[in-house]
């Protein structure tokens, strides 16, 4: 036990000194704006994989709560001059609500079936925004230009947009890693592994699926409100599409779901392809990205079906076992 916290501990800080490090390596503003789309895509795997990766809840509808996140920070400031930070909480808070009232009902369906009422979900979610004239409805809302504040969650540096996001997938992490320890972790494993056994246990399977899925909508809307003060514009087109519930999910399966650092390896790997990709092809090349992701998610399925951590574990494991030929050597002399 106290070498698995060690290591944890060491991951942690080996964490915070790469994030710390890793902006001034490069002083370009397309460099730091990738990193900053890592961060933004690394707590997106992160929150996901808590309902998806844990329980076995696959949804394809996360684009509904990023949505929900943006709109509500967006609509607070915009109208009440509510700070983005407070309005980052509101969001989360309503989002959560929201996937409860959804994970509910939905969560007794199995397979493929959670997956088209997820869609089902979002897709809803895009056409009311959409047609709703109290945020704007298609226009979308532009956010005013403050200048750097804090408060406001505004700066022309992009600088402490990197540290606000990845101390937010921090946050997140850390959660994972408490999780992971704790006996809701456990619960979360059995019900993905076998819901049968769970219930044979005697875990209450409706309930748990709902709380991973209240901490996946939580910090998935607050990343929804970090992209809408960085962009600092928002429209049904740009925070509920469905292609972002896509990309979210391949992000974590590419790095391995069910794993506290997959997702994060994932948007390590994906997000810098996707977004030097588009900068060099331009609007020519539009959907190149998702080309690259299908190949990356071929390559990982024939490979490697639990993602990069399942085989980074399995080589890890193999040069672990000892070998045998040393022995057999000495005594055919």
């Amino acid at each position: 036990m106290a070498k698995i916290i060690d290591k944890s501990i060491a991951k942690v800080v080996l964490y915070v000194v790469i994030v710390s490090i890793v902006p001034y390596l490069y002083k370009g503003t397309f460099y730091r704006h990738v990193l900053i789309m890592v961060g933004l895509y690394g707590l997106l795997g992160v929150a996901w994989n808590m309902m998806g990766g844990y329980t076995g809840l696959y949804s394809f509808g996360q684009s509904a709560f990023f949505g929900i996140g943006a709109y509500t920070s967006t609509v607070l400031l915009t109208r009440a001059n509510i700070s983005p930070w407070l309005g980052m909480i509101c969001g989360g808070l309503l989002a959560a609500i929201i996937s409860a009232g959804v994970a509910y009902p939905c969560s007794k369906l199995r397979g493929p079936y959670f997956t088209i009422a997820s869609l089902a979900f979002a897709r809803t979610l895009q056409i009311l925004v959409t047609n709703w004239k109290f945020v704007e409805g298609a226009v979308g809302i532009p956010l005013p230009l403050i200048g750097d504040s804090w408060w406001y969650l505004q700066f022309r540096d992009k600088i402490p947009y990197h540290f606000i996001i990845f101390g937010l997938m921090g946050v997140a992490i850390l959660i994972c890693y408490y999780i992971e320890g704790s006996r809701v972790g456990c619960y979360f494993k059995t019900i993905r592994d076998s819901e049968e056994v769970a219930q044979a246990l005697g875990i209450n399977t409706v309930r748990y699926r709902v709380i991973a899925a209240i901490i996946s909508a939580f910090f998935t809307a607050i990343a929804g409100t970090f992209y809408a003060q960085y962009v600092l514009y928002i429209d049904p087109e740009s925070v509920t599409q469905h292609i972002l519930s896509v990309e979210i999910v391949m992000i974590a399966a590419v790095g391995g779901a069910g794993t506290i650092w997959g997702p994060v390896l994932g948007a390590v790997i994906l997000m810098p392809l996707s977004q030097y990709a588009r900068a060099l092809v331009g609007g020519t090349g539009q959907g190149i990205d998702l080309i690259i992701y299908g190949a990356i998610i071929m390559l990982i399925a024939i490979a490697q079906p639990t993602g990069i951590m399942g085989l980074l574990k399995r080589r890890s494991r193999n040069g672990s076992e000892p070998s045998l030929r040393p022995h057999l050597e000495g005594e055919g002399g």
